[in-house]
């Protein structure tokens, strides 16, 4: 059974692997670094675990208010389309807080538009 819980200091080397796997060399150098900027505050990071192992997780900022926004989601490949996605986004979402959730997503678009949603154009700005 899988559990969907906050991230621990213990998940990290599963999440490095998750974002080595996938090309997300930003979370995969340092474990300190990861571990500090998944637990920042107004950040939420959800991870979802089976027989102690991450197979999946979610990294969102928030207000707590209004304002969320969805910056990183992974499924492990063996284990996409089965829902774990989805449940990722809703139990950060829950535990964040906001009124409304944006992303900016170049793939998986079908996986988005199965939450109520509105698309529109947007930008992603890198100084």
């Amino acid at each position: 059974m899988i559990e969907y819980r906050p991230i621990r200091k213990e998940d990290i080397p599963g999440v490095m692997k998750m974002c080595e796997v996938e090309g997300y060399t930003s979370y995969c150098t340092d474990g300190q670094t990861a571990w500090r900027a998944l637990t920042a505050p107004g950040v939420c990071t959800v991870v979802a675990v089976d027989g102690g192992q991450v197979v999946g997780f979610v990294q969102m900022q928030s207000d707590g208010l209004i304002q969320a926004h969805l910056s990183l989601i992974l499924v492990a490949g063996d284990r996409r389309r089965r829902g774990i996605g989805g449940r990722l986004v809703r139990e950060a979402f829950a535990r964040a807080g906001g009124k409304r959730m944006d992303l900016a997503a170049d793939d998986a678009p079908e996986f988005y538009r199965s939450f109520r949603h509105r698309e529109m154009a947007g930008f992603r700005i890198i100084p």
